[in-house]
């Protein structure tokens, strides 16, 4: 990605110093857009929800580290040079030190407040950045390791619970103060050029990502949602953009320049990502140059027929596997973690990875020759798609809702019966007590069954 964005700034007629600055900003992925838009389609857990985490901290690691050397480049020799890098990573290497050692005792004594905890962290990741300033390092680097040994603690949930607002409120100051300084005349060069470089993140980088993990193995499907992902540049890019203006690498064009760049992708790419599927759908049947033959995770057979296909395992399955074990039916679970899958093929438990949503998948493993189809997936457009896909109503076909006007649609739409946790929840506890007569020493039994229960649903 760097290097085809430094020929695209040296064909636009940038000098050499700053199309090599800007291309190795421009390789970089938004961790806080990403994270958020998967984390808001649940997909995080996801195989390419999964592979687009690990390559963007990756990213965020490299960018650490080009911020760190960045500042001490100009410092003079290489003597000089190579000295400040040893003491940048003598001083990382202390915080860590510090956070293993004596940092949880700290953080111990905070929370016994949670008042306190908040200042605590707050005056711990300002100290270390201010400290990082101070000695002529990023503060930026600063502020990372800060948050990473926050990260690493016990108490690391109620801190970012406590947080949370405050953090929203800087993120929008950040982008804010970046929107502020695309100062000067927006000219019809600049927006050009950033055009130029908005097309290539948008659509170059995706192509790069979906066929080095073509090579790599994985299918068109993972690979077009891993390369959809990344389809933006990263608030760390503007960072070492900002970085490089203050050292006087930049020039005010280029700057302006990058955050139209910023704007751009991270706009469009949101987009891109929340509308993936649909979009997946329709370049599906253009996408066979990018699927690759990696052995699919799991250790069912697509081409055997099964009695009973169950599209999803996480809570609810854990129960209905028991039921066909009892009742010796045939069946398969489908599930989109590829942890879980693998925890079930260790058990020896007949699964394959894929999505609900993957409709050649389904149409694969036979799914209309099944007698039972049950989906433990609360997602109304995808229920409705594979009972399209099974149309005979002979099959039997339960979904999962979670609220009323779904459970009427899927009704409507021919699902046998609709699974409803809270309600199904709700009406166990209501006939447990009823059952029980209220009797506490009863309900100390049932809830003693229940944890062990739990205990054997952990893999």
């Amino acid at each position: 990605v760097s290097g085809i964005s430094f020929l695209i700034a040296i064909a636009i007629g940038l000098s050499y110093t700053p199309a090599l600055y800007l291309a190795i900003a421009l390789a970089f992925s938004s961790t806080v857009v990403v994270v958020k838009l998967l984390s808001d389609k649940n997909e995080l857990e996801t195989l390419h929800g999964r592979i687009a985490l690990g390559i963007l901290i990756v990213e965020d690691f490299v960018a650490a580290f080009v911020l760190m050397i960045v500042p001490v480049l100009g410092a003079g020799d290489f003597s000089t040079i190579f000295i400040q890098i040893g003491t940048s990573l003598l001083l990382i290497v202390g915080v860590f030190l510090f956070a293993y050692l004596i940092f949880p005792r700290a953080l111990a004594i905070a929370a016994k407040s949670q008042e306190v905890l908040f200042l605590f962290g707050i005056s711990w990741a300002l100290l270390v950045a201010v400290l990082f300033d101070s000695l002529g390092f990023s503060m930026e680097i600063g502020a990372l390791l800060a948050g990473m040994a926050l990260a690493s603690s016990r108490y690391s949930l109620e801190i970012k619970g406590k947080i949370k607002g405050l953090m929203d409120f800087f993120v929008i100051l950040f982008f804010v103060f970046f929107g502020a300084q695309l100062v000067g005349p927006i000219t019809q060069e600049l927006i050009i050029q950033a055009s130029i470089f908005s097309a290539f993140i948008l659509i170059g980088k995706p192509l790069i990502i979906m066929s080095i993990m073509k090579t790599i193995g994985y299918k068109k499907r993972t690979n077009f949602f891993t390369g959809t992902s990344l389809a933006q540049i990263s608030e760390f890019s503007l960072i070492l953009i900002l970085l490089g203006f203050t050292l006087g690498i930049v020039n005010q064009e280029l700057f302006s320049l990058a955050i139209l760049i910023a704007l751009i992708t991270i706009a469009l790419s949101s987009y891109s990502i929340y509308f993936s599927k649909p979009i997946y759908k329709f370049l599906s049947p253009f996408l066979n140059i990018f699927d690759g033959h990696k052995k699919e995770l799991g250790i069912g057979k697509k081409t055997e027929k099964h009695e009973i296909i169950l599209l999803g395992y996480n809570r609810i399955g854990f129960n209905l596997l028991k039921a066909f074990e009892k009742t010796k039916k045939k069946y398969l679970v489908i599930d989109y973690n590829p942890q879980t899958v693998l925890n079930l093929s260790n058990k020896g438990i007949n699964c394959i990875y894929g999505d609900i949503n993957d409709l050649e998948l389904l149409r694969s493993i036979n799914i209309r020759k099944a007698k039972i189809v049950i989906s433990t997936i609360p997602d109304l457009e995808a229920n409705l798609e594979v009972m399209d896909l099974i149309k005979d109503k002979k099959i039997i076909f339960i979904p999962t809702s979670h609220t009323i006007s779904n459970t009427k649609k899927l009704y409507s739409a021919g699902a046998s019966y609709v699974i409803m946790p809270h309600f199904l929840g709700g009406h166990f506890v209501a006939q447990m007590l009823i059952r029980d007569k209220f009797n506490k020493r009863k309900l100390l039994k049932e809830g003693e069954k229940q944890r062990k229960e739990l205990e054997e649903r952990l893999f």
